[in-house]
């Protein structure tokens, strides 16, 4: 495990396979952690594969009081690009929504964002409910943390927003094909994310297949 620093938080990079060119980074879903080992769907990637510990899960930093939002996430990942430079990231439910916001953010590093299922797709909907206030017993500092499930869970995803990200990853990345949507799930912002690039349902190992020849 490599530590990295974004803002005041460190976080966990986990290697799962080492070896050389494009690293792929996978995304864990909301309250998870990166897996221990390489999951067996991932060894024909030819590069080195990764996984990160978004803020507040598994063994990144716990902050203070909270304040969670997909685009803290999001640096979180910037921060990691940082570290590996070009990647393909493979996220999982939130790490999905996360995924998408990285490619089109950092279109210049992200050679395709493979969105696939897990917890935390849906987030909060695409349009405000009645507000709740947040009640977390601070007592029990072990991971995940439950103001990152408390919040993360009610984010409020507008699909034009996705919309805007996916734009930005068809325009500046370069590649026909920056988003590959896995995902069986269809909340409103990735039905809207997945008709603005053109993209078709497609299995994991056709994705990996597709990027890892990018």
């Amino acid at each position: 495990m490599t530590t990295i620093t974004h803002g005041r938080v460190s976080l966990a990079l986990h290697e799962l396979k080492a070896s050389s060119g494009r690293a792929l980074l996978v995304l864990h879903g909301l309250g998870l952690r990166s897996p221990s080992s390489l999951p067996p769907e991932l060894d024909a990637w030819p590069g080195p594969v990764y996984a990160l510990d978004f803020t507040g899960h598994g063994a990144s930093t716990i902050p203070n009081g909270g304040g969670y939002t997909p685009e803290l996430l999001m640096g979180d990942v910037d921060a990691a690009i940082e570290h590996l430079g070009q990647v393909t990231l493979l996220g999982h439910g939130l790490g999905a929504y996360v995924a998408l916001l990285a490619a089109g953010a950092r279109a210049d590093a992200v050679k395709g964002a493979i969105l696939c299922d897990g917890p935390g797709m849906n987030g909060g909907g695409s349009s405000p409910g009645t507000p709740q206030i947040v009640r977390i017993d601070p007592t029990d500092p072990s991971p995940p943390d439950p103001f990152a499930l408390a919040e993360l869970s009610r984010d409020i995803r507008p699909p034009d927003y996705a919309v805007d990200f996916a734009r930005l990853a068809m325009e500046r990345s370069g590649m026909s094909n920056p988003i590959a949507i896995c995902a069986k799930a269809r909340p409103d912002w990735l039905d809207e994310a997945a008709d603005e690039v053109g993209a078709a349902p497609m299995s994991l190992t056709d994705a990996l297949k597709m990027y890892s020849r990018a």
